[in-house]
């Protein structure tokens, strides 16, 4: 792609574009990647032309053409938002720093920042879509120049795709971006499935001719009916699609109807159930695989009619059924609002189709835990739908996996809050059922001031529901809330070993609150108490907090109780504590029958060593911590498995690594990780992480591992 390429393009377009502007930015984003080469050795300013060049496809304005040829400069090179604003206009610089805000969502690092980038992306998005679709072309193009990266990142890339990228391209009805960049995905995360499916459709290609014979057909029975404007195209399913057909919902290929379809697209809607019509009267249509989404669209705009008949060779094939209008929606979604004006008539309508991300949004801004925030969020993206209805008729589209209680909030919030059950198709039915489309839903409600149950939390799985029954009890149950949560709060420190002192409890919960912006310990202890904040957000918190608490005061006066053997617990008995929180350190890997010494952390339970570990031997010759060194010793009769890494030396051979499994598995030990390496002497060196009950039986595992033949050394690492 080059820029004369792209003049050529947006003359083509027939659109009046600001050349001025565009060329201007070309140069800037030219002159700040230059000399940048991307992975493959093009030069980097091919990138943002291709992202450009996608923009003139969808119909974008000039301010969009220009902030895809600038939306790498700020986050890559020394221009700021501030020259870009200087030298476009605020309208070009906010799109550039909306998309340098997304950042990058990779699933591999920490649950809180993936949150945090899930959140940017959303809230850029509810303010100007353009930034969503700049950064959809920024990703499809990288994704069909995905082969010269480095595996791992190819795989990183395609998961985070297909998590929520391609979801949302779903969801603002952009399907030929969404099947692109599911089908890009899949030929990373599973190639092996992705070649299979290519090979089958590769070998029913006659299905084309048929589908083709068939359109010859209905095309003089529609002129004889007097629709005589219709245009008819096949269809492939994406190869994503079918692949989640046969290995998700473990169908065969040729179970699969809708693999070749044929689209009939019409002037008008009376013609639309015209055309339906005449297609059920020239062959059999099969029952329950009918679908009127004209009359009831999907969420993302999407209208079509739907039907799979069988045709007179016996073959089954399906048939949409839509107007131009339908069809410029189905392929572009909201951008069919610039590139089409039939497409979305008006602002209000554009509105109205990304209502669903400012409700998400709205529905997480109380949410704190990043896990919930992440799950709450993908399982709002997904793809998958059912449609139920209410007695009266009413239809409620809600995720696939939710129940009735997601229903009942779907409705109304005092619906949801009154519940005490439901009839689904008039019969009673559990609290955690999960509805499924077609199904008739009755909410049977009690009195006004019923309101949920806690254990409703864990049921639901919209974010609309959980955020509805977490406001209730925020409001209508706050001394409950405190007590619940501070019980919680309290429960956790003891299983921490995390001890304050009466006369600095509540000044310390104080002091957490405030660092978790609250007015006082009361009000964590209420959120704590109806969901608003997590423990899992909390407690890193409160131990951070807990260690600087104890570094400025005296010695505690556990260091200084008698030496008394206590409980055991995790098969250790530590001398002055009882049932304490026991973990084994991972530089020497204690087990049963090793002399252990213990050292207390800082609230985070006392961790096991071996005594000859060098790191116990160095710290308790430290006088700083010399006194945090406690006696331990294994409790009698322990039958905990342990997990224990043995090096094998071994001369390297055909089937040595089939010999030394088959000799662990003969001795029923289980294997946890299993390397092995070739080195350059000849040799083979295997590192095997087992489970070991103790000492006497990992010698005797060692002293079997040593028979296998061709086997030099085993050592305990």
């Amino acid at each position: 792609m080059t820029y004369e390429k792209l003049e050529e393009l947006l003359k083509e377009a027939g659109r009046s574009y600001d050349m001025e502007l565009i060329g201007h930015a070309y140069e800037v984003a030219s002159a700040a990647h230059r000399g940048v080469k991307r992975r493959s050795g093009e030069p980097y300013i091919t990138h943002p032309l291709s992202v450009a060049a996608l923009l003139i496809d969808l119909g974008l304005d000039s301010a969009s053409i220009a902030a895809a040829l600038l939306h790498d400069v700020v986050e890559d090179t020394e221009v700021t938002k501030a020259d870009v604003k200087n030298a476009f206009g605020e309208e070009v610089a906010n799109l550039v720093d909306g998309v340098t805000k997304l950042g990058q969502i990779t699933f591999s690092t920490m649950e809180e920042q993936q949150a945090e980038n899930l959140r940017k992306m959303l809230l850029a998005m509810s303010q100007d879509i353009r930034v969503m679709l700049i950064k959809l072309c920024d990703r499809l193009h990288n994704m069909r120049t995905m082969a010269a990266m480095p595996d791992q990142k190819r795989r990183d890339k395609a998961l985070e795709t297909m998590e929520v990228y391609a979801p949302i391209a779903h969801r603002l009805g952009m399907n030929n971006i969404q099947e692109e960049l599911e089908d890009r995905s899949l030929a990373f995360l599973d190639p092996v499935g992705y070649q299979d499916i290519v090979s089958l459709l590769e070998r029913h290609g006659g299905r084309g001719e048929f589908i083709a014979d068939v359109a010859r057909q209905i095309r003089q029975r529609l002129e004889e009916n007097g629709i005589e404007k219709a245009q008819l195209s096949s269809r492939v399913k994406s190869i994503y699609g079918i692949y989640r057909k046969m290995y998700i919902q473990n169908k065969e290929f040729e179970g699969i109807y809708d693999v070749y379809a044929l689209r009939i697209i019409v002037e008008t809607v009376a013609e639309c159930y015209n055309a339906l019509g005449v297609i059920h009267d020239m062959y059999h249509p099969l029952p329950n695989r009918f679908k009127d989404y004209i009359s009831t669209p999907k969420p993302n705009g999407y209208q079509s009619l739907h039907t799979t008949v069988l045709g007179h060779e016996g073959i089954p094939f399906e048939v949409q059924i839509r107007t131009w209008d339908m069809h410029h929606t189905a392929e572009y979604g909201v951008a069919a609002h610039w590139k089409y004006k039939a497409g979305i008539q008006g602002p209000d309508k554009l509105e109205e189709r990304l209502a669903w991300v400012r409700q998400l949004l709205e529905s997480q801004r109380d949410s704190e835990d990043a896990v919930d925030l992440l799950r709450n969020i993908k399982s709002e993206l997904l793809p998958e739908e059912v449609f139920v209805f209410t007695p009266k008729g009413d239809v409620i589209n809600l995720p696939t996996g939710a129940t009735v209680i997601d229903f009942a909030y779907a409705i109304h919030t005092a619906v949801g809050n009154r519940m005490t059950g439901a009839k689904v198709n008039g019969r009673i039915v559990p609290i955690d059922h999960k509805v499924a489309t077609g199904e008739v839903i009755e909410v049977l409600t009690g009195a006004k001031d019923k309101g949920p149950s806690r254990d409703w939390l864990s049921i639901v799985t919209t974010s609309e529901a959980k955020s509805k029954i977490r406001n209730w009890f925020k409001k209508e149950r706050r001394e409950e809330n405190v007590a619940e949560g501070k019980n919680m709060l309290d429960k956790e420190l003891r299983r921490n070993l995390i001890t304050l002192p009466e006369d600095k409890y509540d000044s310390f919960m104080e002091d957490i609150a405030h660092r978790q912006r609250m007015n006082s310990a009361e009000e964590m202890f209420a959120a704590l108490g109806y969901g608003g904040l997590q423990m899992s957000r909390l407690l890193p918190k409160v131990k951070d907090e807990y260690a600087k608490l104890v570094r400025s005061a005296d010695p505690v006066e556990i260091f200084e109780m008698p030496i008394k053997k206590q409980k055991s617990s995790e098969g250790v008995i530590v001398e002055g504590i009882d049932n304490c929180l026991i973990k084994f350190a991972k530089c020497c890997n204690p087990l049963p029958g090793d002399e252990i010494v213990g050292f207390i952390t800082r609230g985070y339970g006392v961790s096991i060593h071996k005594k000859d570990c060098p790191n116990a031997l160095v710290g308790r010759n430290l006088d700083e911590s010399s006194p945090r060194w406690v006696n331990a010793y294994w409790a009698d009769g322990v039958r905990e498995s342990f997990k224990s890494t043995l090096e094998i030396i071994a001369v390297d051979r055909p089937s040595l690594i089939a010999d030394v499994s088959a000799m662990i598995a003969n001795m029923k030990v289980p294997i946890y990780a299993f390397t092995a390496r070739q080195n350059a002497d000849g040799r083979s060196s295997i590192l095997v992480t087992i489970g070991i009950n103790n000492i006497d039986h990992l010698g005797s595992v060692i002293a079997k591992l040593k028979k296998v033949r061709d086997v030099v050394s085993v050592t305990r690492t």
